[in-house]
């Protein structure tokens, strides 16, 4: 599957909720960092976005998010779509009240605030009472129990995991419709992420929220996900269903760490080689 055929075929019969369509994002008005990225997530699906470190996941995710004018960054060429209509030229918060979060790689909660203030700041946008408060609050704590157990620690004191359902939490609290997942795995333990990717999974499934996340732990994301993109230098090599993915050779041996043997870049391999008139 070729990179401009991918969102067409990931789309499928089901339709599409986020349209990303061949953006190019520039920071500073010189540096390149994304290079023609299309990508589709349909609705009430989980895409994943792969890639090592630096390969351009976080900066498309703030792209998306419209976050990049903070980092003096900013997208310079195509378009990006959400429920059909063009956003890339929105505010965060207007895209935050028409149903996109991210969630920030890192976690980032108020350390000084408990976990429960936390999440009350997830709903600041939508202006709800306190029985609305109250039912969103019960809500986030049915699919995180850790969490409701400690929710009047302060934050800042919490282990990794625990901040990182806050903040999935936190986002919930928004009512999305899709939220943006960067890096979810990072610096937990394995039955940390497990547990994570499981109550993603969970919410995609029971609240049909889908999700777009970033991940460099290639195993965990193809598990949980439908669909995946593969990025290498700011431009995608690689897509396709996950299980296809996870079953092909290349993926295998340079992102799954399988019969590896010296190869520095995906565009060493067999499969890229075959595609590489994708760049031209």
């Amino acid at each position: 599957m070729t990179a401009q055929t991918a969102p067409e075929a990931n789309a499928g019969d089901t339709p599409a909720l986020l349209a990303v369509n061949n953006i190019e994002v520039i920071y500073d008005r010189v540096i390149l960092v994304l290079k023609g990225v299309s990508l589709l997530v349909p609705k009430g699906r989980i895409v994943a976005l792969l890639g090592a470190n630096g390969a351009g996941k976080t900066t498309t995710l703030k792209a998306i998010s419209n976050l990049l004018r903070a980092e003096r960054g900013d997208v310079t060429k195509g378009s990006i779509e959400f429920g059909g209509v063009r956003v890339d030229r929105l505010t965060p918060s207007e895209l935050v009240r028409r149903g996109v979060i991210q969630v920030m790689e890192g976690r980032h909660c108020f350390a000084h605030l408990t976990i429960e203030e936390n999440l009350l700041t997830g709903a600041f946008t939508r202006r709800a009472g306190r029985r609305e408060l109250a039912e969103a609050l019960e809500r986030v704590y049915h699919y995180f129990p850790r969490i409701k157990e400690r929710r009047k620690s302060v934050s800042g004191y919490t282990s990794g995991g625990e901040q990182q359902m806050t903040a999935i939490g936190r986002a919930l609290m928004a009512q999305p419709s899709m939220i943006l997942l960067d890096e979810p795995s990072m610096g937990l333990a394995p039955q940390i992420v497990d547990e994570i990717f499981g109550i993603v999974r969970d919410l995609n499934q029971r609240e049909g929220v889908s999700f777009l996340l970033a991940e460099q732990n290639t195993n965990i994301a193809l598990k949980f996900a439908d669909f995946g993109y593969i990025l290498e230098s700011g431009r995608v090599v690689m897509d396709g269903p996950a299980a296809e993915l996870a079953t092909n050779e290349d993926v295998k041996e340079f992102y799954l760490g399988i019969s590896g043997a010296g190869r520095k870049s995906f565009r060493d391999s067999k499969f890229y080689r075959r595609r590489k008139r994708w760049l031209a």
